[in-house]
């Protein structure tokens, strides 16, 4: 087995633990291997560990990557990053879930460009800046609701679910952000709605998956630091 395989291996045993502990299934919980700057044999050896799911932040890096791997049957591009509505006409063909769209602006013109490029509906979640951190995006609490309204409304999107970035390097503070996001899913509709919550990373996927997480975004624990 490849580096990538046993570090893979490692995270796969630290979900299934967590998921145990909080008296989940281990299937309720998604690993999407964030591989945003890293080469394209990391996600191929990756791949050939058996994972499908793998999350990019930048556009042009998105296309770059699903082109040269495009033999790779059955992987599955995660958009990540924040999506500006200048690229989500690059987006719109090539991802297969959307983490974080966070405007209705932005959400009109990805479903625009879903059309245009032909492809059924994509799944999108909503991005929420539960903390209200200035230097982060999201749709704040406050505007949730009418941002889920933009999507149910755009038969070119479907609403998959919500997604956060927490405080870096404060776990009790991660914890209360994810927390918070299971709470504003059962207001705004509930998992019928909003089935996935994507939240956790390398340093916190034990917190989340206990807070409920159900899409986990793991780039360092599995490919080393960027």
């Amino acid at each position: 087995m490849s580096r990538v395989g046993d570090t893979l291996a490692m995270v796969r045993e630290r979900i299934a633990s967590a998921a145990s502990v909080a008296g989940r299934p281990a299937d309720t919980v998604k690993l999407v291997a964030v591989s945003k700057g890293k080469p394209a044999d990391a996600i191929r050896d990756a791949y050939a560990a058996g994972q499908r799911r793998f999350g990019e932040s930048y556009a042009q890096e998105l296309v770059a990557k699903a082109a040269s791997l495009a033999d790779l049957a059955g992987i599955e591009w995660h958009f990540i990053g924040h999506l500006q509505s200048n690229k989500a006409r690059t987006v719109a063909p090539v991802a297969h879930v959307v983490h974080t769209v966070d405007t209705p602006g932005l959400v009109r013109e990805l479903a625009r460009r879903v059309l245009k490029a032909g492809r059924g509906p994509l799944p999108v979640l909503v991005e929420v800046n539960v903390t209200r951190e200035p230097q982060k995006h999201g749709a704040s609490p406050s505007d949730l609701k009418e941002v889920i309204e933009v999507v149910v409304a755009e038969p070119s999107l479907a609403l998959r679910g919500l997604m956060t970035v927490p405080p870096v390097d404060d776990l009790a503070a991660a914890r209360a952000a994810f927390e918070t996001l299971a709470s504003l899913r059962a207001l705004h509709g509930g998992a019928a709605l909003l089935p996935e919550l994507s939240m956790g990373m390398s340093h916190d996927l034990e917190v989340a998956v206990a807070c409920g997480a159900t899409l986990v975004r793991v780039g360092t624990a599995i490919f080393g630091p960027r």
